[in-house]
């Protein structure tokens, strides 16, 4: 399998596939929505609602285990761009943004979207313009992505 620089569309097709039937087991499964963001808030114990506790660690704790087997068992290329510190800033950020936005990409852009929520429609619109933006800008200064 090809790194990302040279990820062919079926595996983003793939990838796909595999983050909405992950989702539609959530929500048919448990009856919840498979929001990254409020999940791993419950985890930090800063919202009561949601998942349970240990179904929420499991869940935050199995994303970057499933990331790092799939990296050990397949070539992928992965590099971060620039310095520690302002990928934590922009963590940071971008946690704020979920809390000001009541979730993510996954919550919004993937769960929300397919139940047509308006809610989620206006705030998966704002993120993808956010970062067409910022990629845009960044590109315009000359920053390399």
């Amino acid at each position: 399998m090809p790194g990302f620089a040279h990820a062919m569309p079926i595996e983003g097709f793939v990838g796909g596939l595999m983050i909405g039937i992950a989702a539609a087991i959530m929500l048919l499964g448990n009856g919840r929505i498979a929001g990254v963001s409020g999940i791993f808030a419950r985890v930090l114990g800063l919202s009561e609602g949601g998942p349970p506790w240990t179904m929420a660690l499991l869940f935050t704790v199995g994303l970057p285990l499933g990331a790092a087997l799939v990296a050990a068992n397949f070539e992928v290329a992965a590099r971060f761009p620039t310095s520690l510190g302002l990928i934590a800033i922009a963590g940071l950020i971008v946690g704020l943004g979920t809390r000001l936005g009541a979730g993510c990409t996954s919550g919004h852009g993937v769960c929300g979207l397919s139940r047509l929520s308006p809610r989620s429609i206006v705030a998966t619109v704002t993120f993808m313009a956010s970062g067409i933006a910022t990629v845009t800008i960044m590109r315009l200064a000359g920053v390399a992505l």
